[in-house]
This record gives C-alpha cells, structure tokens and sequence, in this order.
C-alpha cells in the first residue's frame, strides 16, 4: 500500500490559552476524497490550513511527500496584485505549464478574463478563486466552503469537474446534498480530537450518533461508579485504613477521568422551547399575484407570472444567480412594483426577512444589543420575557459574548444571530435569502425544525438543494425568457417532474394524437360542437365543483393533528383518496380546456 500524500499527527493548537486541536490526526492519500465536519469553531478550518502550510502547530508531526503539489481554496482571495481577472486564475500554474485550463473554467463559471479584480462581487471573487485551484490540477486540492455564494446549476457544474479529477480532494462544506455526492471518507472533529469513518457522507450522521450513544452510556457507567465509592468511603469498614486509601485514591482517579472526559457535542437546540414569535394569523390568502412582470436594462427577469400563496405554504426560489429571485421576491412582498400586473396582499400580514448579506446587522452594535433591541437585558420571544443571556444559550452563544461587537463575529455566529434575531419577532410570513449561507449542520437542522413547526407562510431563496427538499411544500423555478414555473414538492420532485415532462414533450413529438385531430375536424367540418362534446362542457364544471368538494373534506380530515397517530390506515386512505381526486380534477380540466378551444374555433 502507497504512503499517504500528507500526513498530520497529534496536531495540538490553542488560540489565547484556549485548546482547540489536542491531538488532531489527517492523512491524504492519493485519489482520496475527504470531507472534513465539525460544529463551527472546532477547528476544521484550522485544521485545513495546517495541512496548507499556512498555519503552523503548537506541536505535532506535518508530513507530505516530495513533489507533492498542493492547491489551497481561500474563503476571502486577495487579488488586488493582479491586473485582470485571468492573471489571478494562471497564477495557480507552475511556470511552463500549460495555462488553457483557466479559460475553460473562467467561462464555466460565468467570468470573463479581462474583468479586473475591483470590479467583481464577492460571489464572482469566489468562482474566480475556484477557477485559479481547480485550473492546475494539484495533486491535493483543498476546498474550504467552496458552494458559498454559487448557484445550483454551478454547483452541480463543480460536482462533476471534481468527481472527474484525478487529484486528491479535501472539502469543508455545509451542504449536505454536495458532500454526500463527492466525499467518500469522512474525518470528524469533536472536541480536539480526530475520528475517521471509512465512509462518505451519507453515512456520517447516522454514525456520529451512535457514537455519541456509546459515550453517554459509558458516561453514565461511570457516574454509578463514582455514587457506589462515595457511598462505600463514607459507610464502609474505616479500620482497614490502608485499604480505604487505596479506595481514596481510585476515587479520585475516578473524579479525574470524569472531569477529562469532556462532554459529547450533544447539546441540541431545544425546538419544543425556541420557537418563532408568532403574531396573528393571516388570512388564508397570503399572496396573489396575477401577470406580473419586471425587467432590467432590457433584460426579462420576470415574464407574466400569475401565482397564488396560500397560509402554511412554504414556497422555494431557485434559479442561478442574477434571475430575478431576489426581485420576486420583492415583488411578492410589496416593497418593489411590477411593470405590468398586478400584486394583492392578504390581511393581517406582518413579515419578518432575513437577508443573505447581513447588512442589517450594524457592525458596531454588540451581540446583546441587536437582540434586545434597547441594549437592556430582556428579549421578547413568543409574548414573552426572557433573559437575553439565556436566549443567547438556546443559539449556541457563550455568555460573554453579550458584549461582542458584530464585526468580531465568524460568518455562523452571524448566521446564528440573524436566526435568532429574526424568530423572536413577531410574524406570520417569513422571507428567508439565502438563509443557509455559513451555517453548520446543527444549525441547519434547527431552522429546518423552526420552520416545520411555524405556523406561518415561508418565503425561500436558497441553492442548498438538500434543504430545499426538507422544508418546501413547493418549488419556483426560472426558466426561459423570464419565465417562472411552480412544481410541487422540493427540488428533487422539481427534477423529476421536468424529466417527465420533457419524456411527454418527446412523446407528443413523435406520436399523432389522430383520435383527437380526426374528431377535431369533423365536428369543425361540420361547422358545430358534437351532442356528446356539448353535453361534456357543460357538465365537466359540475363534476369539477363536486370534485373540490370532496378534496376539502378530505383535507379538512388530513388537518387533524391527531389523526396519523389515532387512525394511520384511515390516514393513509385518506391522502390517497385526495390524490385520486385531485388527478380526476386535473383529467377533467385537461378536457374541458380542449372543449373550449374546439367551441371558439368553431364559432370564429
């Protein structure tokens, strides 16, 4: 078997007198595929770095082999000793080698080479970056965050150049769906300390838990163990003293292990106590636009949208960077107008956005003032009144970061704070931009549980797919010229659903609907509607009216709560008799749309 490429041994790091690694372990072989997970701040960034040669160690071992070339992705690139946007991708190369990747990638991405640095966003000094790593095809290459601020259909871009590379992969990522798809060995940080799976991914967290079972079990052994000591030095035999000292010291010793074996990170968010303040509930029409549309410098963003938002609807945008879902969004909300149509808003509507940029986080402001508001220390959650220090627990943060200015805060901890900030005000429809952006995993399960739980409308911009099948009840997606269709479900049921689509587009091409055309022209030719076709117009709006009927009551028994648990088979019943209605429905609107269309050709 072939040495590692790199290797790191009992790597040990503090930063101000505070231990972050304590014997951390990485090795990088070759072709490897590793995915570096933590919470935020336990050191997988650190740890990345030292494996970069750009941090050096407290103590520990770094080997890497002779020639061994290395590629480092930065999450904040300087590019201000470069010209254009090209020099800083060919600065990746060694000299003499070849340097037509970077236009390649440059384009994939979106950007052009003249461009000069100054000038870009920060998402574009992102691809630039990625452009400038992937270009020379390192024999390791290091990605830390490498999806922030990148679309999906570039996201999905990046998935297949890296799955076609042959170099050897480390990535840090939040996004679930991306490092289930690329990693196939996972190195987990907790606590210090390295633990590796010999697996991607997608077998971490089912893992990580048992793990974490284990250990409460032997904590728990250990605390019996302790309780029966105590018990025996303070009750037992006292006249064979030799003996109760050897049982002092085991104690001791026992007090000792107890206080090294540090606490899992197990503490979770307690959903059943954070939830969003929640105001009054809308109507149950939250949202009706009808062909609306919005362009820019000539440029189509929005093209005859017509759309309904209803109470409890949690509606997903995607699309790549630049769309218009930002400006939907805007749109849908009131704070921007349309060219053309129409926007009504539903009654007793009070929104709450969270931004992707956190710009209305004022930068000077301590953590405790943006959640208290008045710089007291009392936050109103849920009507109300709690401890803004207790508040701050429920999300993670230490008690003596009350007094921490925002600009000293990583980009979680703002993530963080914008979540809390945003669920102790009252509100019954939320807009969330981007809301995934630098968050870990635990976290993302939180909002994920916040937002199963509210009880309001959900507004979501996000390119995390894996979240975005988690939490939305339906997909709005961009399509050509402005156009914007609505899917049911998440992203992937928005997948499927353009697949089949295209299937019966490709069907329709090649087979001749000639029934249809046959009864088409005839009762054209003949110059009025059939009995049979009349009959059916005028009776299918019946049927449908009666269909609806039926599909609220089952709805209407679906809303019950209790139901699953009570009646799972009436449940099950039930969701498939809506579903039978609701294709019925569909059947009959299908055909009636044709009627009609028949009846105005016929009478001109």
């Amino acid at each position: 078997m072939a040495p590692p490429l790199l290797t790191l041994a009992n790597i040990k790091l503090s930063f101000g007198g505070t231990p972050l690694l304590e014997g951390a372990d990485l090795f990088i072989e070759e072709r490897d595929r590793l995915c570096l997970v933590g919470r935020n701040g336990s050191g997988k960034s650190t740890l990345l770095k030292i494996a970069a040669d750009l941090v050096e160690a407290d103590d520990g071992e770094r080997f890497i082999k002779p020639g061994v070339t290395v590629q480092y992705l930065e999450q904040e690139p300087d590019m201000s000793a470069f010209a254009t946007v090209m020099d800083y991708a060919q600065s990746g190369f060694h000299e003499g080698e070849a340097d037509y990747r970077a236009s390649y990638l440059l384009e994939q991405l979106g950007l052009a080479g003249s461009q000069k640095p100054k000038d870009l966003s920060g998402g574009e000094m992102r691809r630039a970056a990625l452009a400038r790593v992937l270009a020379p095809e390192p024999d390791i290459l290091m990605l830390d965050e490498p999806t922030n601020h990148l679309d999906v259909s570039t996201i999905e871009w990046l998935e297949g150049e890296l799955r076609a590379m042959s170099s050897a992969i480390v990535l840090i990522s939040h996004d679930r769906r991306f490092l289930t798809n690329i990693s196939k060995r996972t190195l987990w940080i907790d606590r210090g300390q390295t633990r590796n799976l010999k697996a991607g991914f997608g077998q971490f967290e089912d893992w990580r838990e048992k793990v974490l079972e284990e250990e409460e079990v032997q904590r728990h052994k250990l605390d019996r163990k302790i309780v029966r000591e105590e018990h025996w030095l303070t009750y037992g035999v006292t006249a064979r003293r030799k003996r109760n000292q050897k049982r002092l010291g085991d104690l001791f010793e026992l007090r000792d292990k107890k206080k090294q074996m540090k606490a899992g990170q197990t503490k979770k968010f307690e959903s059943d106590k954070i939830t969003a303040t929640e105001s009054e509930r809308s109507g149950k029409l939250v949202i009706e636009a009808k062909n609306i549309s919005k362009s820019y410098d000539e440029r189509q963003l929005i093209e005859d949208l017509s759309l309904k938002i209803n109470r409890l609807d949690r509606i997903g945008l995607v699309g790549p960077n630049g769309s218009g879902k930002t400006t939907l969004i805007r749109i849908l909300t009131g704070e921007l107008t349309p060219d053309a149509g129409s926007v009504r808003l539903g009654a007793k509507l009070e929104t709450v956005t969270l931004d992707q940029k956190r710009e209305s986080l004022a930068a000077d402001a301590t953590l405790g003032e943006i959640l208290t508001g008045d710089g007291g220390d009392q936050v109103s959650v849920g009507g109300q009144q709690r401890h803004v220090i207790s508040y701050m627990k429920d999300f993670l943060f230490l008690p003596e970061q009350l007094r921490t200015p925002i600009s000293a805060l990583s980009g979680g901890e703002r993530g963080r704070l914008m979540l809390a900030r945003a669920f102790a005000r009252p509100s019954n429809l939320l807009v969330l931009d981007e809301p995934t952006n630098d968050l870990d995993l635990e976290t993302l399960d939180l909002l994920q549980e916040l937002l199963s739980d509210y009880s309001g409308t959900v507004l979501l911009v996000s390119h995390d797919r894996d979240f975005l099948d988690r939490v939305v009840t339906s997909t709005l997606a961009v399509g050509d010229n402005g156009q914007w269709l609505n899917y049911a479900g998440g992203y992937s049921d928005m997948l499927e659903q353009r697949k089949q689509a295209q299937k019966e587009q490709q069907k329709a091409a090649t087979t001749k609907p000639k029934q249809n055309k046959v009864s088409k022209s005839k009762s054209a030719s003949k110059g009025k509607l059939s009995y049979k076709d009349k009959f059916a117009l005028e009776n299918i709006p019946v049927q449908m009216e009666a269909l609806d009927d039926k599909m609220k009551g089952h709805q209407a028994r679906l809303d019950d709560p209790e139901l699953y648990a009570s009646n799972p088979d009436l449940f099950e019943k039930t969701v498939q008799a809506l579903s039978d209605a609701q294709s019925q429905h569909d059947d009959l609107e299908e055909e009636w749309l044709r009627l009609e269309m028949l009846r105005e050709e016929i009478e001109g």
